[in-house]
């Protein structure tokens, strides 16, 4: 079961950062180049606890299905999504949200176990895991550029 723990640097208000985090639309726009669109349950706005979202989505040139749930919610600190159904064994993953100075800082981490059992543990040695970490790396640096600026976030936040 691999686990990627990634901390991003934020210079923007705890509650600012933590509703994009689980803003459906800015989901949409981190992961424009996979084509990922909400079809079901929760498909726009902010997703809460006890929420659930499917997402259908193009990865390594196939098209899937996933769905998850909020099954922890403390806002504006923490809350998890858990895989209900999908391409992987399943997943966990724990949004952390703390201020430090006028940093907030974000740690998301990945608990996911691959499907296939020794197949998908050689994909997570070949590529699973760095496709993953790239994937949240680079939809936590869109957090960052929306958190940052006040005229991207009030584009998909409501006020």
């Amino acid at each position: 079961m691999p686990v990627i723990k990634i901390v991003t640097h934020i210079n923007a208000p705890l509650e600012i950062v933590f509703d994009l985090s689980r803003s459906i639309d800015l989901h949409k726009i981190s992961t424009a180049h996979t084509q990922e669109e909400a079809i079901a349950g929760k498909t726009s706005g902010l997703i809460g606890p006890g929420e659930s979202v499917t997402w259908r989505a193009k990865h390594f040139g196939i098209v899937q299905t996933l769905s998850s749930v909020i099954t922890e919610y403390e806002h504006p600190h923490h809350f998890t999504d858990v895989m209900i159904s999908g391409a992987f064994a399943g997943f966990k993953h724990e949004h952390i949200f703390e201020h430090k100075g006028k940093m907030t800082v974000m740690t998301d981490i990945f608990d996911y176990t691959s499907p296939y059992k020794v197949l998908g543990r050689m994909a997570d040695i070949l590529f699973l895991k760095d496709y993953m970490q790239a994937l949240l790396e680079k939809r936590n640096l869109i957090i960052k550029e929306f958190a940052e600026d006040s005229s991207k976030y009030k584009k998909v936040l409501p006020l």
